[in-house]
């Protein structure tokens, strides 16, 4: 098993169906993976689930895990937060922890965990004045966001290319704020 730890924190924005090849994609990389879903995001693959817990070797966290249990997961060395929708990007950065997703990225702040985020929205949500704030608050904690030019750039509605999300470039960035 890898030593180095990543957890994939997907939200339900299309490019999440792609979860599988970059669980594969990461391993590769020299990765243990760790997939965690918003709950849409998880309903979204519920036929995938339990083969994405079988080649990750972890179980596929959608919900936080009762007081007491033990964690099934080993300590992340980074969090990549991919893809991040409109509404998971602005409870982040508002610290509304109702999902594990985001439960888990707000708390890994205040424990220093390295974290990278890629957003995928389209312009219209875009152009909202809270997500422009949000993204601001989570860059300035110390969050790579991954955004704009060199990043995520967002397609008008209906215009979406999940094909084109840049993985490549939230792994390598993850790799980056990892420490190599």
């Amino acid at each position: 098993m890898a030593s180095r730890v990543l957890y994939l924190l997907g939200s339900a924005a299309p490019p999440v169906l792609q979860t599988a090849d970059i669980v594969v994609e990461a391993q590769r990389d020299g990765w243990d993976v760790c997939v965690g879903l918003t709950p849409t995001a998880a309903h979204w693959m519920k036929d995938e689930l339990r083969s994405l817990e079988r080649f990750s070797r972890h179980p596929v966290r959608s919900g936080y895990k009762l007081p007491g249990e033990p964690d099934a997961w080993p300590p992340a060395t980074v969090a990549l937060v991919a893809p991040a929708t409109f509404n998971t990007v602005n409870q982040w950065a508002q610290g509304l922890t109702d999902k594990f997703v985001v439960g888990f990225a707000s708390e890994a702040i205040g424990k220093g965990i390295p974290l990278v985020a890629m957003p995928c929205v389209n312009a219209a949500y875009a152009r909202h004045p809270q997500f422009g704030r949000s993204l601001a608050t989570l860059r300035e904690v110390g969050v790579r966001v991954l955004y704009g030019p060199g990043g995520f750039e967002p397609n008008e509605p209906g215009r979406g290319r999940p094909d084109a999300f840049p993985w490549r470039l939230a792994l390598d960035a993850a790799s980056e704020a990892a420490g190599g």
